[in-house]
């Protein structure tokens, strides 16, 4: 196998692989049921007027299962990321005992779970798309090679080799998290 196709089929795993991390860390911010400070990732907290992430102001741990707990590191941010929880809409509902706020994460309900595998189905599809579209560009720069026929045929078989590997990751990591969000 020439050097050109050699780094055409290793930049499209690159790409491939970038779907795939991007899948996993789409996943991470689907709650399966027990807490997790993922959850909160996403809360931007006004400090003093301007957004700030909610882990650049606080320390934010899960001492159980069901409860998220975030330790400001200036008293004057409780309110502030009390108000941010909720702006943030993540149906949360935070409680302020004048140290630290306390979020008690309910349990998922069915018809939620089933939302829940919905999203992941959803997030998978893309990742599934992101991987399809490394081997379309890879098959066009394959065919753009000053290089015999035969060796093109076995690089693109080589290329759907690779996809056929990454669809199937994404599909263990989406039975893998679908299992998660449905274990009550």
């Amino acid at each position: 196998m020439n050097d050109e196709i050699k780094f055409i089929l290793d930049t499209s795993k690159e790409a491939m692989d970038g779907a795939l991390k991007h899948l996993e860390k789409e996943f991470a911010n689907i709650r399966a049921g027990k807490a997790s400070p993922a959850m909160v990732a996403s809360v931007m907290v006004d400090y003093y007027g301007a957004p700030t992430p909610l882990s650049q102001v606080a320390n934010v741990n899960t001492p159980d299962g069901r409860t998220i707990s975030i330790q400001p590191w200036e008293k004057s941010m409780l309110q502030e990321i009390e108000k941010g929880i909720m702006v943030a809409n993540l149906g949360f509902n935070p409680m302020n005992n004048g140290e630290m706020v306390i979020i008690n994460v309910p349990p998922l309900t069915e018809e939620r779970r089933k939302e829940l595998v919905k999203q992941a189905k959803a997030e998978a599809e893309d990742a599934k798309v992101s991987v399809r579209n490394a081997r379309q560009d890879g098959n066009k720069d394959i065919k753009k090679l000053d290089a015999s026929e035969d060796l093109k045929a076995n690089a693109e078989v080589d290329m759907q080799e690779l996809t056929d590997i990454y669809i199937k990751k994404v599909d263990d990591t989406l039975a893998v998290k679908e299992k998660e969000i449905m274990t009550v």
